[in-house]
């Protein structure tokens, strides 16, 4: 167990950093098993595989199999209690973080909290996510593929599962995953029947504006977009949600803070903004000086407890009918 909480303390910091640590696949695998034994009381926990799109980037396209779908592993999350002859609501969860994970110290908490009102859960680790290797480190596309990854995994669970209404899916990210739930609803409109984003990356051109160099570096490597934003700066609008806003039709509730130290408040109200300029309908709240900045709402204060309250209420609206 002292193993386990090592591996909890240490995975978020690492999967921040710009090269892959030697042993995150070993955290990983430490990870996958504490999320057994946070979840597996009230859940039935699973890891999947699927195929998505090839990657973006192959060096040698004549090579045997560099034209072949990527594997995505996912995890589930299935109420024991869940009723399966009848129609069941699915959220979809993005994890945050640029190479983040699907993280149970992130996000242990909130998928209790999720899976205790019924709902089902998949969560992928998308291309670029930490715990997998070099390989799948580098295979990041940020605002490309990465979105078609999440998108794989709404249409896996209801090709395994009969019991899924697919007019009854939610999805919701923070963060990046905010970043990625926008480009999904905006992208598949059609798709999911509610949306939540919270603090989430809306405007690349803006962010990088206001960003380090280092964090800059994360696009403009080689393996990734391969250009700064300055030699290329229609390629970041197209990788932003607020370059497609006038395709939002999903209801939507978006959250921001003020005192946010990584994605900027102003960047989410260019975005606010711009929804409201297309007379879209959707809702939001912005926090003042929210204790934990970026992180306010996953915490566990009475403040991020209230503010969950609140996007569960907006979720069930839609998908606890």
């Amino acid at each position: 167990m002292r193993a386990l909480a090592l591996a909890v303390f240490i995975f978020p910091v690492l999967a921040q950093q710009q090269q892959t640590n030697p042993n995150d696949q070993v955290l990983k695998a430490l990870d996958d098993l504490e999320w057994r034994l946070k979840l597996s009381d009230i859940a039935e926990v699973d890891k999947v595989a699927y195929a998505s799109l090839p990657p973006h980037h192959v060096s040698n396209p004549t090579a045997p199999g560099a034209g072949n779908p990527m594997i995505i592993r996912a995890y589930t999350f299935i109420p024991k209690k869940l009723d399966r002859t009848k129609k069941q609501p699915l959220l979809v969860l993005a994890h945050q973080g640029i190479h983040g994970s699907v993280s149970s110290s992130e996000l242990g908490h909130i998928m209790r909290e999720l899976v205790e009102q019924g709902y089902s859960v998949i969560a992928p680790d998308y291309r670029g996510s930490s715990g997998y290797g070099q390989q799948m480190y580098q295979e990041i596309d940020y605002g490309g593929r990465e979105v078609d990854d999440v998108f794989a995994a709404r249409q896996w669970m209801l090709d395994t599962y009969s019991f899924f209404d697919p007019k009854r899916i939610g999805m919701i990210g923070w963060s990046h995953g905010g970043f990625i739930t926008l480009m999904n609803i905006l992208q598949h409109p059609d798709a999911y029947a509610v949306a939540y984003a919270g603090v989430p990356v809306s405007d690349l051109v803006l962010r990088l504006g206001y960003q380090t160099d280092q964090y800059r570096a994360l696009y403009s490597a080689p393996y990734h977009i391969g250009k700064t934003v300055r030699e290329d700066i229609q390629e970041y609008e197209r990788r932003s949600p607020i370059t497609w806003v006038s395709k939002l039709q999903t209801p939507l509730l978006i959250h921001t803070n003020t005192n946010d130290e990584d994605v900027n408040v102003l960047e989410v109200e260019r975005l606010i903004t711009a929804l409201k300029a297309e007379g879209k309908q959707f809702e939001y709240k912005i926090y003042e000086n929210a204790p934990g900045g970026h992180m306010f709402n996953r915490l566990d204060n009475d403040l991020a407890k209230q503010s969950r309250q609140d996007i569960y209420k907006f979720l069930a609206k839609y998908l606890l009918k």
